[in-house]
C-alpha cells in the first residue's frame, strides 16, 4: 500500500496522534471500539459494512483494516466481496439517480 500519497501505518505515527491530541484520541478509540461491539447486529456485519462503506469513501487505510476484521471476525472471502459489490452498486447508484439533475437542466434549456 505504500506510495508517495499513503504512507504505510506506523506505531509512530499512531503514538504521535496521540500526543498531540491524547483526549480526542482515546475517544475516537472508545467509540470506534463500542461501535463495532456486538449488538443488535453481530461484530462480522458490522466489519462487513465497514468494508462497502470504506470503499465508497475510498479510504485505503480503511479497506485493509476493515478488510482484516471482517476475516477475523469470521467473514468469508465470497462475504467480503459481496460486501465491495454492493458498495460499488451503491456508488454508481448515486451517479444514475442524480442524473435527474442533469435532465431536467437540459430539459429547462431546451425551453429557452
Amino acid at each position: 500500500m505504500h506510495d508517495k500519497i499513503y504512507p504505510l501505518p506506523s506505531k509512530e505515527f499512531s503514538d504521535r496522534r496521540h500526543e498531540l491530541a491524547p483526549e480526542v484520541d482515546k475517544a475516537f478509540h472508545d467509540f470506534s471500539k463500542a461501535a463495532f461491539a456486538d449488538g443488535a447486529l453481530p461484530r462480522k456485519l458490522k466489519q462487513l459494512i465497514a468494508v462497502a462503506v470504506a470503499h465508497t469513501t475510498q479510504c485505503p487505510y480503511c479497506i485493509r483494516s476493515h478488510t482484516q476484521g471482517a476475516l477475523r471476525d469470521g467473514a468469508t472471502e465470497r462475504e467480503i466481496m459481496e460486501a465491495i459489490w454492493v458498495a460499488a452498486e451503491m456508488r454508481a447508484g448515486g451517479a444514475f439517480a442524480h442524473s435527474v439533475i442533469a435532465l431536467e437542466a437540459m430539459a429547462e434549456a431546451a425551453h429557452r
